[in-house]
């Protein structure tokens, strides 16, 4: 009921939002310390999440959705190379991708369609099935030290389904389909988890005891399934729409897991997932609380955040996300972020989130993307800077520790093009300490040999002389650990200007 247009294929009209007050700004103190965490697979202890060697992790991540409606690939393609928005995903400091899919992509006459393979944009997606092209996106995610969400969203492309099963798709090919995916993945560490199924509602309950209703029971048989085949996969669990006569936001409500909490066969796996949306989606009595947003903290106590505040496990907010156009969601989006705990001040020890959706096309939230597939909608992206976190060392091993010794501060600076189109092109640039301590800030200056110029930046500002760019790190990137980097990416026009040489200066 509160999901009929956020699926729509068309893409919606930009949105008319009113600005900002006062963005926070992104995590630095607890960046620094935590830049090299999140190698290999991941554990939960308590409340947070861990990686292979200990350290705390945060999800702060975006959802990316296609794969599970009828173009059965991710959204997009038709107009950017894939490993550009992979790009400027990173850049703008999202460090997971949730992506959803439908048990469609599993039949050997699934083929995916919508994407653009002109002027060279995603060569190497030609030929492959949904499957082969979500390997492909596994594997640059990864490359570029993303992690991946893997969503079973919908039994088929049709449409959401209240239970976990269809008389089509029945429990036995979920599983199935969700095992393939565990063995797929298996080794691949990029891959941390498996989202069971997406939004279970009326009739689904927890803890009732009926094995065809009980969505508890349900995700203890898949979870276990799964684990079965990797151990060391997290399963991440929605909760249901009602519990105890109490209704909330479709796989928002997690108040069952205090008296029935999901067991599985291997012990530190579990991360409960709440979605909470705004009245862009749908209307809910307290919106209209006279005490809104000051009653928003109880409300997301009851649903999910007592899990986290009474260190039952880590909570992860897979989908939140609003169009911005009214006041009453300005202030619920800005409210939530609060709630989820500003990385400067908690670190890792906090929610865990991804945010729906990068998509411009999500008919009742719109996207961090504005409708040309590339503009960055920088109000929206902007009330998540404060939540947002590191991210994790590229597959395949990260940077080395960088010199201990010596106190010089010095950068380097490398510039890639992700995709040209001709009339157009996305580039990205990264920043590395080459030096013996930690930067505070850092400058990055280009000239082209044409006449391009840059048409948008994000992660850095700039300025431009004629052919000649200069970069400065945003308020969230200018410190970087000796070893460490940063990046920034943008578009500009023409294409066709190959890659200048750049100098980068150091603080």
């Amino acid at each position: 009921m509160f999901r009929s247009l956020r699926r729509a294929l068309c893409a919606v009209a930009a949105a008319l939002l009113l600005p900002l007050g006062a963005q926070a700004h992104a995590a630095e103190g607890g960046a620094e310390a935590a830049a090299d965490a999140g190698a290999g697979y991941w554990h939960t202890s308590g409340r947070q999440i861990l990686d292979a060697s200990g350290q705390p992790v945060r999800i702060a991540g975006i959802n990316w959705f296609g794969f599970e409606t009828g173009n059965y690939v991710v959204h997009g393609l038709w107009s950017r190379d894939y490993k550009s928005m992979i790009d400027q995903m990173k850049s703008l400091g999202y460090n997971t991708i949730r992506i959803p899919y439908s048990d469609d992509i599993f039949k050997s006459g699934t083929v995916p369609n919508s994407i653009d393979f002109s002027s060279g944009k995603n060569a190497d997606l030609q030929g492959l099935n949904s499957l082969g092209v979500l390997d492909k996106l596994v594997s640059y995610a990864g490359r570029d030290g993303l992690k991946v969400i893997l969503d079973r969203h919908r039994p088929d492309s049709g449409g959401q389904s209240a239970l976990w099963y269809t008389a089509a798709v029945p429990e036995a090919t979920w599983i199935a389909n969700l095992k393939a995916l565990a063995t797929r993945y298996k080794g691949q560490d990029t891959v941390v988890g498996i989202d069971l199924h997406n939004e279970p509602h009326d009739p689904a309950c927890w803890g009732c005891g009926d094995a065809s209703l009980d969505w508890r029971l349900a995700a203890q048989r898949a979870g276990n399934a799964v684990l079965g085949i990797n151990p060391d996969l997290l399963i991440f669990v929605e909760g249901v729409q009602t519990f105890n006569g109490v209704s909330g936001w479709w796989g928002g409500n997690l108040m069952g897991v205090a008296q029935y909490p999901v067991q599985l066969s291997v012990a530190n796996r579990v991360v409960y997932s709440a979605h909470d949306y705004a009245t862009s989606v749908a209307q809910q009595s307290w919106f209209s609380d006279p005490t809104f947003p000051a009653n928003m903290p109880g409300i997301w106590d009851k649903y999910w955040g007592y899990i986290f505040k009474q260190n039952i496990a880590p909570v992860w907010v897979g989908e939140f996300g609003t169009t911005l156009q009214s006041t009453v969601d300005q202030k619920w989006l800005a409210a939530l972020v609060s709630y989820l705990r500003p990385t400067s001040t908690y670190g890792a020890d906090s929610f865990h989130w991804t945010f729906w959706s990068w998509n411009p096309n999500s008919g009742d939230t719109g996207g961090i993307l504005k409708d040309d597939w590339q503009t960055v909608d920088t109000v929206k992206d902007g009330y998540l800077a404060s939540v947002k976190a590191p991210g994790f060392p590229p597959s395949g091993g990260g940077s080395g520790p960088g010199d201990p010794g010596g106190g010089t501060a010095a950068c380097t600076a490398s510039y890639s093009v992700s995709s040209d189109w001709g009339g157009g092109f996305n580039a990205e640039v990264k920043v590395a300490n080459s030096g013996s301590t930690a930067l505070s800030s850092w400058k990055v200056t280009w000239t082209w040999p044409g006449s391009q110029k840059v048409t948008s930046m994000w992660n850095a500002s700039y300025t431009q002389t004629g052919s000649t760019v200069t970069a400065v790190n945003a308020s969230h990137n200018g410190t970087v650990a000796v070893g460490g980097s940063a990046s920034f990416g943008f578009g500009g026009a023409p294409g066709g200007g190959g890659v200048p040489a750049v100098s980068c200066t150091a603080a």
